[in-house]
């Protein structure tokens, strides 16, 4: 793994929490996007060379809504950037993690990605994170 991509943020109310977040990091939010697979809508901030990614649930099936109406708003998950995301899937599954979506799919940011489940994890989401190459 290459670094921590970004730290998810689960939130209610996107623009009520992307404005509090643009005041405590003294920035803006660069881009917003919908992920429709996911039932979210995501807005991005830098922090340093960090990102905070804020998830605001698009439909109330969704994993976000699901997770804040069991949870609350907060840290939804935590993200790290890799060279190869099915190598380290593979890797990651023979060390015994338990893995979400073994299939890379299409997240926000143009990234590839894949989860491991919280259980593997010591209670955290895990979001491993490949950039899409694009022609």
């Amino acid at each position: 793994m290459e670094k921590i991509e970004h730290i998810g943020i689960a939130v209610k109310d996107l623009r009520v929490s992307g404005l509090m977040y643009e005041k405590l990091l003294g920035g803006t939010i660069y881009k917003t996007e919908k992920v429709e697979s996911e039932g979210v809508t995501t807005a991005f901030l830098k922090c340093g060379e960090s990102k905070i990614e804020l998830l605001e649930a698009s439909n109330s099936d969704s994993p976000i809504a699901k997770y804040i109406e069991k949870k609350g708003e907060g840290i939804h998950h935590i993200a790290f950037s890799v060279n190869d995301i099915k190598a380290e899937v593979l890797r990651l599954k023979k060390e015994g993690f338990q893995i979400i979506n073994e299939e890379p799919r299409k997240g926000a940011d143009n990234k590839w990605v894949v989860f491991l489940h919280p259980k593997s994890c010591s209670g955290v989401l895990i979001e491993l994170c490949q950039e899409r190459i694009t022609a």
